[in-house]
């Protein structure tokens, strides 16, 4: 019965990583999902904390998953950090340390990329990060460069396990300079707010749907939207006792949410 609350909903803004894919391992049910919110002509997006690809990027790699989702079904915290940049400060320089969809998203903002004395020190997943990334960025923090991270995960889950995400990454920067990043994605309310715009639906017309408490959760509840925790990602029921709020609904995986008549 409560299940069938939260199908009436118009507007869903889903994570990816733990929810819809494991690395390149689509997760149980999502073909059918996807099928049901388009059969439904639900308004969706993609809201991940991953800085890592462009949404063109994400779109090829569900379509070699075998999941036809169209670019602007897609929105991640490079193009937020992008934005927020943008109105921060227009046409200023930054030293990137990330993966392509970050940079890109950075240029298309019209920043331009400085080693010597940026604006802002910008820090995103990324697996080519060394001694050398790290020396440069407390650098130029401790002289003057603002240092701003794509998002506050500690961590994020792959095929393999747990790895970790920009928070692990940005924390020796922080420790070495003395200064604090400030941090764009989920669970800060910048997020949540473009999401909406780009839905074009309410808060009470909308769900959130994600399987970490601390980001995913957190974001939805502080926006007053409902949230649907799923278990297929780094939450389990057993860490879910540690945190002091609750999902209004907690489910193995987004598969659980069609009605079974919709997955025959």
């Amino acid at each position: 019965m409560e299940l069938d609350i939260l199908r009436k909903k118009q507007g869903f803004i889903c994570d990816m990583d733990g929810v819809i894919y494991h690395g390149n391992r689509l997760l149980d049910g999502v073909p059918q999902f996807i099928n049901w919110l388009k059969e439904n002509k639900k308004e969706y997006l993609f809201l991940t904390n991953s800085s890592e690809r462009s949404p063109r990027e994400l779109k090829q790699k569900l379509r070699r998953l075998g999941l036809d989702v169209g670019e602007e079904h897609f929105y991640t915290s490079a193009l937020a950090t992008a934005t927020f940049l943008q109105r921060q400060c227009p046409g200023g320089s930054i030293y990137a340390i990330g993966e392509a969809g970050l940079i890109n998203a950075l240029y298309a903002a019209g920043f331009s990329m400085n080693d010597v004395n940026p604006d802002y020190v910008v820090v995103g997943e990324t697996r080519a990060y060394g001694y050398e990334h790290i020396e440069r960025a407390v650098r130029l923090v401790c002289a003057g460069a603002k240092l701003i991270g794509t998002n506050p995960d500690l961590t994020g889950p792959s095929e393999s396990g747990i790895v970790p995400a920009t928070r692990s990454l940005i924390a020796p920067i922080e420790l070495a300079s003395g200064k604090s990043a400030y941090f764009v994605g989920k669970p800060n309310p910048l997020m949540m707010r473009h999401a909406l715009k780009q839905l074009g639906t309410t808060r009470d017309e909308t769900a959130v749907i994600g399987d970490r408490m601390d980001t995913d959760i957190v974001a939805g509840l502080e926006s007053d939207m409902e949230t649907v925790l799923v278990l297929s990602g780094v939450t389990s029921r057993e860490s879910l006792k540690a945190f002091p709020y609750r999902p209004h609904y907690i489910l193995p995986g987004v598969g659980a949410i069609p009605p079974q008549s919709a997955q025959a």
